[in-house]
């Protein structure tokens, strides 16, 4: 971690502001590398701000009419435009605050305006699961990110984070375990092959 808080910290001294990408299979620690990043290097408030790709999924109702809930995380069940849309404001309104979506895990749904980039932030760090996809409307993001990193972590690791992460929000074990061996895998191996579009591979400790 150290190392990527010291790239990050220079990444926030480059003129203007900067943004940096994580992406990464579903439980390779994105977020939690992503806002350790941003605590690390707000040791002076606004120099950087978290943005979150899953405050883009789609809401339950939205997959629920469009027959699409049993494979929530693909990436048809994001608003990819959405998304493309605020990184390019993020380039463009510098001068002032951009409130951007969250994803509450507890419910499972997006949060309208649940962050804010702060005027004069220095560094953005985004994350989420597509970032260095090619595939029609993904791969617009690329472009807008000044640097892509990607988290690689054991399968086995992951599969056991991602049950956890589940069942703490109340799911029966034996659900997530389905769920994690099911969706999940399958959005993490369409991940994977997205790996060397990266600028950089990252191991985290598990």
């Amino acid at each position: 971690m150290s190392s990527q808080l010291s790239d990050a910290l220079a990444l926030a001294e480059r003129p203007g502001r900067t943004l940096l990408g994580l992406a990464g299979p579903p439980g390779s620690g994105k977020s939690t590398l992503a806002r350790a990043l941003v605590d690390g290097v707000n040791r002076e408030p606004g120099t950087a701000a978290y943005v979150p790709m899953d405050g883009f999924h789609l809401a339950k109702a939205q997959l629920a009419r469009l027959g699409r809930a049993d494979r929530k995380g693909a990436p048809d069940t994001f608003d990819v435009d959405g998304y493309v849309a605020l990184l390019r404001r993020l380039r463009a309104e510098t001068d002032r605050d951009v409130y951007v979506p969250d994803f509450d895990r507890g419910i499972e749904e997006p949060v309208a305006a649940g962050l804010v980039v702060p005027a004069g932030t220095r560094l953005v760090v985004t994350e989420g699961n597509y970032l260095a996809s090619g595939a029609p409307g993904w791969r617009d993001i690329r472009p807008l990110l000044d640097e892509l990193w990607y988290l690689e972590v054991p399968d086995d690791v992951r599969q056991a984070r991602l049950v956890a992460r589940r069942v703490a929000v109340g799911e029966d074990p034996a659900a997530a375990r389905a769920w994690a061996t099911g969706s999940d895998r399958a959005n993490g191996e369409l991940v994977k092959t997205t790996r060397d579009r990266c600028d950089r591979i990252i191991t985290p400790t598990p």
